[in-house]
């Protein structure tokens, strides 16, 4: 199983400060403790789990969307976007649990248009309002064709850390990384109005492998 490269430094974090308390626990009980360790054991086990990466290649089309993570989907429907296309669209949600892999991944060819971060809450990502409200931050990707796809990475209840990788300006291909999200959370998709979605709610789903949906043109 390979690591994801967000994962070292926690990782390493948890090491160290798992080691320390074991050691303590030793010292003050004036021997080594079992349940302890073997708890250690298993907490560091579903770490190491949660940043695990498995590299996926998806064979790319100009109107096709890819799954941006793995999960399930919860959120269908035509909504406002008023924040940053300022549009109606039509909402595709993928909720991520502590189980899935979080890597997130870029859902289709083209360019780079906006990146924003926004703080927020910390409300359960299965909540409507986590769309609005979390902690979260934003991609707008325009293709070839001049859609406006926007992939909002948004903060769970557990999740405190949302990592970004694209720029302004910069081209993006489907089998790149979008970015991370530590600990829980959700992807919003926001596409164009007459997309054929080739999901339905409560779906599980696969990042870079699972067709989402067509876009109209």
């Amino acid at each position: 199983m390979r690591l994801h490269k967000e994962g070292y430094g926690p990782l390493i974090g948890f090491a160290i400060g798992l080691i320390g308390i074991n050691a303590f626990i030793a010292l003050y009980a004036g021997a080594f403790t079992v349940i302890p360790a073997l708890l250690s054991i298993i907490f560091f086990a579903a770490v190491v789990n949660f940043f695990r990466y498995e590299p996926r290649k998806h064979s790319d089309g100009s109107r096709e969307i890819v799954c941006p993570a793995d999960g399930r989907i919860v959120v269908i429907e035509e909504v406002d976007e008023t924040q940053i296309l300022g549009t109606r669209c039509l909402q595709v949600s993928v909720f991520m649990n502590v189980f899935d892999m979080h890597v997130n991944w870029i859902p289709c060819n083209g360019v780079v248009e906006h990146v924003s971060h926004s703080p927020g809450r910390f409300l359960s990502a299965h909540l409507p309002k986590s769309s609005t409200d979390n902690e979260r931050s934003a991609v707008v990707i325009r293709n070839e064709a001049g859609d406006p796809v926007l992939v909002r990475q948004v903060a769970g209840a557990i999740a405190r850390r949302i990592v970004t990788y694209p720029e302004v300006g910069q081209k993006v291909n489907i089998n790149q990384n979008l970015g991370f999200i530590k600990f829980g959370s959700r992807v919003d998709l926001y596409l164009p109005l007459g997309s054929e979605v080739h999901v339905k709610v409560g779906q599980r789903v696969k990042g870079n492998i699972t067709d989402i949906a067509t876009l109209p043109r």
